[in-house]
């Protein structure tokens, strides 16, 4: 066999023009028998002979044996090391040009040699860009969609193998053995990867999945604005967002450059219209196992895009997955499903439209079977089913939708959730409560409902050594509870705080933004909790010690603006004397310094209420955080908000009361920074510089 071989080389070397038809399919035939018997050692022997240039000349339309060539090249191009060489050899400009030909057998032989050398190549889909393939076969997809025979079938999953490694990162690999002729089919992927530290705002937030592994996964985050103000005038609201726990990965080199051109090619194939093209597909042809298995690939190729999630949109792509899922009885074809719906269920639009077409029951479904086994693919089953229904409650119609005023059986199933003893479940039925209290409305119900001791029973069980994703779940939903006003006192007589009081010692950053996230919306204007939680020594210790955390930046965020709250709110002496003896003025300083308008005016607030009421106990403190030299920058930066020279101009009166700091307002020069601001644009402003200005005149 080997001399064969090698006799065939040799012969397909010196081809020229005069050689009759019945050598070279000889040949052809020896190269396809030794590639079948061993792809990779004939696939070696074929590079070395130099036989890829020759290959470039046969295939033309012309030619019978056309077909066979391409063959050839799509069985060395299973071969990473051989796509290059494919590609060097000038390969890719002829076989594109064969896409325009009439015979199905060179078309689906093309159509498998394009898609093999595609496949985890950067240079291979690249050449085929320039040669314009993905057009050709976007265009054949089209015209073949609706017919059903078998031979277009098979050509219509060759063509959806090439465009899913036309458009895949990662490839696909070749089909087995007894349907090797049919196209390229997908390895399998792994499934969802656990949630990472979430991102975070000053808002009601809400969690959930964002895409499936291999992809980097964080909690997706739906704001509700948090505007809390102090108990001086607040001119402009300003939303503050806390980015906290995101990391960016920046790759380099040649996967920077990778990504950008999949993007390209994605991009180009979404400008194409592929999308609806591929929907119709998917309905007519989904008894079709093979072409099925494309299509979902191909989708989940391009809905990481965003142009791609709105014109999914405008097709019935929910009401065919959802379809497709009920019929699956195998995990990995489940899987394969869910890696599509979860990106796709990204966009609002489509969320409501999975919700519609009965993804839920699905899901509700799959839990029930999977939630009391312990094999693996029940275990992956019961994860992406609950996360996915968590993503589907980011959408405020899609969660409206299902929350029904509370009486929602989908609700009252995820109450369910919440005592279960799977951690997955707890997880899930936690963060689906935080994103069902989204509103007001929903908060009141689900609190006069007796939610809150669920989740308190649910933090018990996981004070000592407990999961750490559940500990954050569980205070997120706890945090947006406390936002109406009139949950407050509720939840504080339910004994909110000192259940969240017990996670005071976690060393988990998303465990202490929640908790400080929480205990602040817990003692919003309410005077009695925030004076007994800013007595707690412990406690306070607590957040000096977070408000240095400089490699968290929430936490840092949090902690000072629940120091700044426990004064704001309780306006108690023992409580600033506290934080006095506790180190913690330096802070409440320095936050008067923070970029965030809305942390800036808290700050002064709470400093101005140290100053009228505690002023001699902390004005060594006061002194040594260079408060004075703040105030200056802060009145004389023309940037600064109304609302921050306002209240920097009430501290400065405040803080004269004070013989050193008097001193130090003297040396300063404040009374000529003062005159200007008394033609302010702002009334209140310049009412006060008048004010400021005579208190300063007066004390001179």
């Amino acid at each position: 066999m080997a001399d064969d071989l090698s006799d065939a080389l040799k012969k397909l070397k010196i081809t020229t023009t005069d050689s009759t038809a019945d050598s070279l399919e000889g040949c052809l035939d020896c190269l396809l028998q030794a590639l079948a018997q061993n792809n990779t050692e004939t696939s070696e022997k074929i590079q070395k002979s130099g036989v890829l240039q020759v290959f470039a000349s046969l295939l033309t339309p012309q030619s019978s044996c056309t077909a066979k060539v391409a063959n050839i090249i799509a069985e060395v191009a299973r071969n990473e090391f051989m796509r290059n060489p494919c590609v060097d050899a000038g390969l890719i400009p002829p076989l594109v040009q064969l896409l325009n030909c009439k015979d199905q057998e060179v078309l689906l032989q093309t159509g498998r040699a394009l898609g093999n050398i595609c496949y985890d190549s950067h240079e291979g889909r690249n050449a085929v860009d320039h040669a314009g393939g993905a057009h050709i076969v976007v265009d054949h997809i089209r015209s073949l969609c609706s017919k059903t025979d078998p031979a277009s079938e098979k050509l219509l999953t060759v063509f959806c193998g090439m465009l899913m490694n036309y458009s895949n990162e990662n490839g696909a690999t070749e089909a087995t053995s007894e349907v090797r002729n049919t196209g390229v089919f997908p390895a399998p992927r792994a499934g969802c990867t656990p949630p990472s530290c979430p991102t975070t705002t000053s808002g009601r937030i809400a969690g959930g999945l964002t895409k499936p592994s291999p992809y980097p996964t964080y909690l997706v985050v739906s704001m509700r604005k948090d505007l809390s103000v102090g108990t001086q005038p607040l001119f402009t609201q300003h939303p503050w967002i806390l980015l906290f726990g995101v990391s960016m990965c920046v790759t380099e080199g040649h996967e920077a450059i990778e990504i950008q051109v999949l993007d390209t090619l994605q991009s180009q194939l979404i400008n194409m219209g592929v999308i609806p093209t591929l929907v119709k597909l998917l309905g007519i042809h989904c008894q079709n196992a093979a072409l099925t298995e494309m299509c979902l690939v191909a989708f989940g190729n391009l809905a990481e895009l965003e142009s791609s999630k709105e014109q999914f949109a405008y097709t019935n792509i929910a009401e065919e997955l959802v379809k497709l899922f009920k019929k699956q009885i195998e995990h990995d074809k489940k899987e394969m499903i869910f890696e599509v719906l979860a990106p796709l269920a990204e966009n609002d639009v489509i969320k409501l439209q999975l919700v519609e077409a009965g993804l839920v029951e699905c899901l509700l479904e799959i839990v029930q079977k999977t939630v009391d086994s312990d094999k693996e693919d029940d275990v992956a089953e019961l994860k992406t089913a609950s996360d996915l229904m968590v993503l589907l409650l980011l959408g405020d119609e899609s969660m409206q939708k299902l929350f029904e005023g509370g009486k929602g059986s989908v609700f009252q199933r995820v109450l369910s959730w919440i005592p279960s003893n799977s951690h997955q479940l707890q997880l899930a039925g936690a963060l689906a409560i935080a994103n069902f209290a989204r509103n007001d409305g929903n908060c009141i119900h689900m609190v006069d409902n007796g939610i809150v001791q669920k989740l308190m029973d649910l933090l018990d069980r996981h004070v000592e050594d407990g999961n750490v994703t559940v500990q954050h779940a569980a205070l997120s939903a706890l945090r947006n509870l406390a936002i109406p006003v009139v949950n407050k006192a509720k939840m504080l007589s339910a004994g909110v705080a000192e259940a969240v009081l017990k996670f005071l010692r976690s060393e988990m950053p998303p465990v202490q933004f929640k908790l400080l996230g929480t205990l602040r919306m817990l003692i919003d204007a309410q005077a009695e909790a925030a004076e007994q939680l800013g007595k707690n020594v412990k406690l306070v210790e607590r957040l000096v010690e977070w408000c240095e955390a400089k490699d968290h930046a929430g936490v840092m965020g949090e902690s000072n603006r629940l120091l700044s709250a426990l004064i704001r709110h309780s306006k108690s002496k023992e409580v600033i004397r506290t934080i006095v003896q506790s180190g913690g003025i330096k802070h409440l300083v320095t936050m008067a310094t923070s970029e965030h308008v809305i942390m800036q005016n808290e700050a002064l607030v709470a400093l101005a209420l140290i100053a009228a009421l505690e002023l001699v106990t902390a004005e060594k403190d006061l002194e040594n955080a260079q408060l004075v030299q703040i105030l200056h920058r802060l009145l004389s930066d023309d940037r600064s908000a109304p609302e921050i020279k306002y209240n920097s101009m009430v501290l400065i009166c405040a803080l004269i009361g004070s013989e050193p700091l008097q001193k130090e307002v003297q040396s300063m020069a404040f009374l000529e920074v003062v005159s200007k601001l008394r033609s302010h644009e702002n009334k209140t402003v310049a009412q006060q510089a008048s004010l400021t200005e005579q208190r300063l005149a007066v004390e001179s």
